[in-house]
């Protein structure tokens, strides 16, 4: 599989993604229309967007800059075991030496 790299099908990739989430929020509060559902899932998003978050953008920018996750997999590994592998270091991003 190729890396997608051409803005326009990155945008269109984002806004699919919309799509998807908006639709199956929707059908959730079709089938089950109480305030106490809409609420958990209002929650459930946040929290989640909150994660991957932090996840990618703090740890990455605040804990530990020297290492770019490739994924949430990477990002466990990351948690359970505290080290990263030096080479995946990309251009261009400060780093620092003393680690």
């Amino acid at each position: 599989m190729t890396t997608l790299t051409n803005p326009l099908w990155i945008k269109a990739k984002g806004v699919l993604f919309l799509l998807l989430g908006t639709l199956a929020a929707v059908l959730i509060l079709i089938e089950h229309p109480e305030w106490r559902i809409g609420l958990l899932l209002a929650i459930a998003i946040w929290s989640f967007c909150r994660f991957y978050y932090f996840a990618f953008y703090v740890i990455e920018n605040y804990v530990d800059p020297t290492f770019r996750f490739a994924g949430l997999f990477a990002f466990a590994t990351y948690l359970m075991t505290g080290q990263h592998d030096d080479r995946r270091q990309w251009p261009g991003r400060r780093v620092e030496q003393d680690r």
